[in-house]
């Protein structure tokens, strides 16, 4: 008796054995590849193989899961600093967004192997790279291409989806193997894009507080730090999400006044409210006047993009433009803006990339993620892609 109560349990027992192993990996995939380090990002590529490695839907879903929450753990706590609330609060945030990556994962998983699962991970990639799973599509594995095949552009795109699919088949080990090798190098020979010549992004540690000020102290403040800069030869001085607070005729005379004489271009976050909720955009300010050269295609969901209140006749949130402007024109260079919430997807950037941009310019206010990778990684993504495309990088962040 006993003897078959091993042969009719050990089954399970391997399979669940395996599960919990394959589930453990992945979590350490996510905390691993996603460590705000841009040389770590190529682990993210274990994560098709863990999932093609699954022995049942279940366990697919559980792998997802554990990747996408150990990827993104430090929203709990940033959402908690945020609203000032419970860190329960951050979890149920956390979770809900998981539930995406996971549905979509699990209900895309196949026990059939070959080349027909590396399909349906192929399609499972693409989902959550577009709208509308691609809205929470944090911690794409394809983030990694441009640390492996840096310059290489649409081809080293090309060339690490090949990798996915291929580590999603019974070739796993064969990938797994060439990423071992590629990531290897990639780490040793890591080099951060270069900033453009005459261009400066400024970095503020001014909390909650930036652009929220009533009094003109922090105007001054800032004037006078993209003067001293403008003094240091630069032409072109970059300025966080929502430096400007509030977009007004009134502050706009204020820059503008403060700037003559000094040919400097200020490029800045600011706030534009109208009746039915504010635009997040990019404004740039010379000596002739000051102009919006971008709208944040992607707030934040929940925080800023609270679509529901216009489905109840209710005004607020930000406005989203999902496919909007891909490129702003500043002095005369194609710029692919990233503004905070869009440096964590994959649709932002690729649709500037194919507006053929000159140099990239990620900017964010990530006061709220103190203490937490979040604004780490969105500086190692945004590196990332500019490497990928062979690009300048610019970076204005206030923590």
């Amino acid at each position: 008796m006993s003897s078959d109560g091993r042969s009719r349990f050990s089954p399970l027992v391997r399979e669940g054995s395996r599960a919990a192993l394959l589930v453990s990996a992945a979590a350490v995939v996510g905390v691993v590849g996603w460590s705000g380090d841009p040389r770590t990002l190529p682990v993210a590529l274990v994560f098709p193989a863990l999932w093609g490695l699954s022995p049942s839907r279940w366990t697919a879903a559980a792998v997802a899961a554990a990747y996408f929450l150990a990827a993104s753990r430090g929203l709990p706590q940033g959402v908690a600093t945020f609203y000032g609330a419970s860190v329960l609060l951050g979890v149920s945030l956390w979770i809900g967004a998981a539930l995406a990556f996971v549905g979509v994962h699990a209900g895309l998983w196949s026990s059939r192997p070959g080349w027909g699962r590396a399909v349906r991970y192929g399609i499972a990639a693409i989902l959550m790279a577009v709208p509308p799973f691609g809205i929470v599509g944090w911690a794409h594995p394809v983030t990694a291409a441009g640390v492996l095949f840096p310059e290489w552009g649409w081809w080293g795109l090309a060339a690490t989806a090949v990798i996915m699919l291929v580590a999603a088949t019974r070739g796993w080990a064969g990938a797994l193997a060439v990423l071992a090798c590629l990531g290897g190098w990639s780490a040793v020979t890591w080099t951060e894009p270069l900033r453009p010549e005459g261009w400066i992004g400024l970095d503020l540690r001014r909390g909650s507080s930036l652009g929220r000020a009533s009094d003109l102290e922090q105007h001054w403040a800032l004037i006078g730090m993209v003067r001293a800069a403008s003094v240091g030869g630069a032409r072109v001085v970059v300025l966080p999400e929502n430096a400007l607070g509030l977009w007004t005729p009134t502050v706009e005379e204020l820059w503008r006044s403060r700037l003559q004489g000094l040919d400097v271009t200020v490029v800045a976050g600011a706030t534009v409210v109208r009746s039915d909720g504010y635009d997040n955009v990019l404004v740039a300010i010379d000596l002739d006047g000051a102009w919006g050269v971008h709208r944040q295609r992607m707030p934040v969901p929940v925080s800023m993009w609270q679509p529901w209140l216009a489905w109840i006749g209710e005004p607020g949130g930000a406005r989203a433009d999902l496919f909007g402007d891909a490129i702003a024109m500043v002095g005369g260079r194609r710029v692919a803006p990233l503004v905070c919430y869009e440096q964590l997807l994959v649709w932002p950037v690729l649709q500037s990339m194919a507006h053929r941009s000159d140099l990239v310019v990620a900017i964010g206010n990530g006061w709220w993620t103190a203490g937490t990778n979040v604004a780490g990684i969105q500086k190692a993504s945004s590196a990332a892609w500019a490497r990928l495309f062979g690009l300048p990088l610019v970076v204005s962040f206030n923590l």
